[in-house]
C-alpha cells in the first residue's frame, strides 16, 4: 500500500508538469498568434502610409535627418556641458576684480579687471555710437539669437576673398560670452564653447542689457574697460558727449584696442575711424553726406606721452591676485591696489633687449620670438617680457609655452647627483659610449673627450655624463635615477608635468621660462625654493592693507643642502668663466649659469644668476621650427648679457652663495631705496662659514617662524608702504650646450 500511496503521488507530479506544460506551451502559441495578428493589422495600417516617387525620397531624406540629428543633438549636449560649466547662478551679480598695479616704488603701471559701474542706462549713450559698434561689430545684432550665420558666412566669404581675416564672424553676445566667462586663447574648444555661452545668454538677457553688458566690459586699451571708462581716458569727457568722430575712433577700439589705441598709434586710430564711419553708411545708419564733418575733423585724444605698458608682466600679477582672491585671502574685497615686485627700468632693459636681439640677429639665426623673466632669488618677479609685441599676441611665452630647456636642464641633475653623495665637483668621470636600451646619447661634437673633472663635464655641457648619473642614482636602473631627479626638479620650482622619457636628464622634458628661473634662483637663495611671485603688498579701496608678502607668505621651504649649493655654483660660475656661457660674463659680478639647445635647434637658453639677481632668457620660433644653428651660448647668452650688465650697475653686488669673495661696488651711486644693495654680504666666505651661517639661518627660522625679512624698501619721498599719498621627444642631441 506503501508503495502504491508513492507511485500514486509521482504520477500526480508528472501529470501536473504535463499540464503546466501544455499551458506554457498553448499560451507562448496564442501570444504569438495574437502577435502576429497584430503586426499584420499594424503593416496594413502602416501601408497605408507609403508613399512613391519623389514623396518618396523626401520621406527617405527626413528619416535620415531624423537619425542624425539625434545623433547630432547628443554630440552637442556633450560639448554644451563644458561650456555651461563656466556660468553659476550668480554670474551677473558677482563682482570681478578690478585692481590697480604698482610698481615697487608706488608708481601706477597699470590696471586689471573691471570696475563695475552701472549708473549709466544705455539710452543716455549717445546714438550714434551704439550706431557705430553695431555697424562695425555687429550689424544684425537686433535680428540674429547669438550666432550670427549670416554675418558669419559674410565674413568668411571676404576672408577667402582677401586670402587672410579682414572680417571677424563673432557676434556682440558671442564677444560678450567672451569677455564674462572664457580667455583670449585661440583654439575650437574655444570658440565652442563661446557659441554655446552666446545662446545661453541670449535665454537669459534681453538684446539691451546684452547691448549694455558689452559697451561696459570691453578692453578698449589704456587700462580702460568699457566706452564709458575709454571716453574720459581718450577724450577726458563723459561717453554721453563724445562727437560722431570720436565715437567712430572709440568703436574701432573693440576688436583690436592694443593697434588702434589713439595714444599710441594716432594715424592708424584715425584710419580705423574713417573705416567705422564708411561701416555706418554701408548699414544705413548715415548717410555719406551726414559723415563727411567726422571725415574732416577726425578726432583729437588728449595729448598723452606714449608709454610702454609691461602687459605680460600685468597678466601674470592679475592671475595671481585672482588666485589669492579664489582662495579667500583677500576676504570680500574685489577693487584693490597691489604694489608689485616690478622694476621698470629692468624691465625696459628686459623689452629692448630682446627686440635688439632679434632685430639685429633674428634673420641671421633663423629666430623669430622669446621670453625673458628677471627675478630676486627670493623669486619676487622683476621683469618679465612673454613675446616681442603684446598687441600682436598675447599668449605669454614666460609663463605658458612649454619648451624643451636641452643642456640648462643638467644642474637639476647634478644637484640630485651631489645630493645623493654619488660624486663631487673634483669627481673624475668618463665621457664614453652610454646606452640605455636602442638610445645612444651623443655629445654636441659627436665624439667623447675621455676622463675629466665632474666640473669640465659641466662647463663642456657633456651629454653622457647626466644619463651615466641617471643610471647610478638608480643604482643600474635608469627610471628609478629619472625619478629621483624629477622629484629634486618639482622640489626646486619646476611645476610642469615632466614626462619620464630616457633623455629626460639631458632636457627632453617641456619647461617654462618662469619655472627655470625659479629652479636657478634656488641656487642663489642658499637651497631655499624661490616660488615666482608679483604681489608684495596689496589694498583695499579704503586704503587698508589686507594682505604682505613678508607678513602672509608661506616660509620658503630648504630644498638644497647648503654644500650641495656651494659645489653647484662653483660648477655653474666655471659654465660662465670657462664653458658654454662665456658671453654672459659681466665684469667685476660673479655670474653662474647654463646653456641649454634642443634637437634640430628648434629652441635656446640661458638661465643664469648672480647672488642679486637670477634671468631665464628663450629665443625661438612660435612654430617650432629651427633656428639656424643658434646655441644657448650664443644670442640667449649676448641677450641675457645685455639685461642684466645693466641690472648691477649702483649696486653694492653680493657673492655667489657659497663661493668666497670681495663683493663689488659698481661705479654709480647706489638708489635711493635699493633693495639688492639693502643686504650686506661678509667681505669673504669660506664653505664652511656659509655652512654655519645657513644652519644658524635655519634655526632662527624654525624659532620664529611668523617673522620674514623685508625684501622691498621704499624710496624715503613714499609714504608707508610705497603708496601715493598713504594710499620633446627623446632624441641624442637634446642637451646641446
Amino acid at each position: 500500500m506503501q508503495f502504491f500511496g508513492e507511485t500514486s503521488l509521482w504520477t500526480r507530479v508528472k501529470r501536473a508538469a504535463l499540464a503546466f506544460d501544455s499551458w506554457l506551451d498553448a499560451s507562448l502559441y496564442e501570444a504569438g498568434r495574437r502577435g502576429a495578428d497584430a503586426w499584420e493589422r499594424f503593416s496594413s495600417w502602416a501601408d497605408r502610409l507609403s508613399v512613391s516617387g519623389g514623396w518618396r525620397l523626401v520621406t527617405e531624406l527626413a528619416d535620415e535627418a531624423l537619425t542624425l540629428g539625434a545623433g547630432g543633438s547628443v554630440v552637442l549636449l556633450a560639448l554644451a556641458v563644458p561650456a555651461f560649466r563656466e556660468t553659476s547662478d550668480d554670474w551677473l551679480k558677482q563682482q570681478e576684480l578690478a585692481v590697480i598695479f604698482l610698481d615697487r616704488y608706488g608708481n601706477e603701471i597699470g590696471k586689471r579687471g573691471i570696475r563695475h559701474d552701472d549708473s549709466l542706462k544705455l539710452e543716455e549713450f549717445p546714438d550714434h555710437l551704439i550706431k557705430a559698434v553695431l555697424a562695425t561689430e555687429d550689424r544684425r545684432f537686433y535680428e540674429h539669437f547669438g550666432i550670427d550665420i549670416v554675418g558669419t558666412m559674410r565674413a568668411l566669404s571676404a576672408n577667402a576673398r582677401a586670402s587672410g581675416v579682414v572680417q571677424g564672424g563673432s557676434s556682440i553676445t558671442q564677444q560678450l560670452a567672451k569677455n564674462l566667462f572664457l580667455t583670449n586663447e585661440r583654439s575650437i574648444e574655444r570658440k565652442i564653447k563661446e557659441a554655446f555661452l552666446a545662446l545661453w545668454l541670449e535665454s537669459r538677457l534681453t538684446k539691451n542689457e546684452i547691448l549694455k553688458l558689452y559697451l561696459d566690459r570691453a578692453y578698449m586699451g589704456g587700462g580702460a574697460f568699457g566706452a564709458a571708462a575709454s571716453a574720459e581716458f581718450y577724450f577726458g569727457k563723459s561717453v554721453k558727449d563724445v562727437t560722431l568722430a570720436e565715437a567712430a575712433m572709440l568703436a574701432g577700439l573693440f576688436k583690436a584696442p592694443t593697434r588702434f589705441a589713439p595714444h599710441v598709434n594716432l594715424p592708424a586710430a584715425r584710419a580705423r575711424a574713417n573705416v567705422v564711419l564708411s561701416n555706418m553708411v554701408e548699414a544705413g545708419f548715415l548717410t555719406e553726406g551726414q559723415i563727411q564733418t567726422a571725415r574732416r575733423h577726425p578726432a583729437t585724444p588728449i595729448d598723452r606721452k606714449r608709454e610702454t605698458s609691461p602687459d605680460y608682466y600685468l597678466d601674470f600679477a592679475f592671475n595671481e591676485v585672482k588666485r589669492m582672491a579664489d582662495e579667500g585671502k583677500l576676504g570680500q574685497e574685489r577693487v584693490v591696489t597691489v604694489k608689485t615686485a616690478l622694476d621698470a627700468s629692468i624691465q625696459a632693459r628686459a623689452e629692448a633687449a630682446l627686440e635688439n636681439s632679434l632685430r639685429q640677429h633674428g634673420k641671421e639665426y633663423g629666430a623669430r620670438q622669446g621670453a625673458i623673466v628677471v627675478m630676486l632669488p627670493d623669486g619676487a618677479v622683476r621683469a618679465m617680457v612673454g613675446g616681442r609685441d603684446y598687441g600682436m599676441s598675447q599668449f605669454n611665452r614666460a609663463t605658458d609655452a612649454l619648451r624643451q630647456p636641452g643642456s640648462a636642464f643638467k644642474p637639476f641633475v647634478y644637484a640630485t647627483a651631489l645630493a645623493a653623495g654619488l660624486y663631487k665637483p673634483t669627481s673624475i668621470v668618463v665621457d664614453r659610449p652610454v646606452c640605455i636600451g636602442n638610445w645612444c646619447p651623443n655629445n654636441y661634437s659627436r665624439s667623447y673627450a675621455g676622463s675629466m673633472p665632474l666640473t669640465v663635464a659641466l662647463a663642456k655641457s657633456i651629454n653622457t655624463i647626466p644619463v651615466q648619473m641617471s643610471l647610478a642614482l638608480g643604482k643600474g636602473n635608469a627610471k628609478v635615477g629619472r625619478a629621483r631627479i624629477i622629484e629634486t626638479a618639482r622640489a626646486m620650482g619646476l611645476t610642469t608635468d615632466l614626462k619620464d622619457t630616457t633623455s629626460l636628464p639631458i632636457g627632453a622634458a617641456e619647461v617654462t621660462v618662469i619655472d627655470m628661473a625659479a629652479g636657478y634662483a634656488v641656487f642663489a637663495n642658499a637651497g631655499r625654493r624661490a616660488a615666482p611671485y608679483a604681489a608684495l603688498e596689496i589694498r583695499n579701496a579704503r586704503g587698508e592693507t589686507i594682505w604682505r608678502h613678508d607678513r602672509d607668505a608661506p616660509q620658503p621651504k630648504q630644498v638644497l643642502p647648503l654644500s650641495v649649493v656651494a659645489d653647484m655654483n662653483m660648477m655653474l660660475n666655471q659654465v660662465v668663466e670657462a664653458g658654454t656661457g662665456r658671453r654672459a660674463i659681466i665684469e667685476g659680478v660673479q655670474v653662474a649659469g647654463k646653456t641649454g639647445t634642443t634637437n634640430a635647434y628648434r629652441d635656446a637658453w640661458f638661465v643664469g644668476y648672480s647672488g642679486n639677481l637670477v634671468a631665464s632668457v628663450w629665443l625661438g620660433n612660435d612654430d617650432y621650427s629651427s633656428t639656424h644653428n643658434m646655441t644657448g651660448g650664443t644670442l640667449p647668452a649676448m641677450t641675457w648679457h645685455e639685461v642684466m650688465a645693466p641690472a648691477h650697475q649702483g649696486i653694492e653686488l653680493k657673492p655667489l652663495p657659497g663661493i668666497g669673495g670681495t663683493p663689488a661696488v659698481a661705479k654709480a651711486p647706489a638708489a635711493e631705496g635699493e633693495s639688492l644693495a639693502s643686504a650686506r654680504a661678509p667681505s669673504a666666505l669660506s664653505r664652511r662659514s656659509f655652512e654655519v651661517l645657513g644652519s644658524i639661518g635655519d634655526l632662527f627660522r624654525s624659532v620664529e617662524p611668523g617673522r620674514r625679512e623685508a625684501s622691498i624698501t621704499a624710496p624715503a619721498a613714499l609714504s608707508a608702504g610705497g603708496f601715493p599719498g598713504g594710499a620633446r621627444a627623446a632624441g641624442g642631441r637634446i642637451g646641446v650646450p
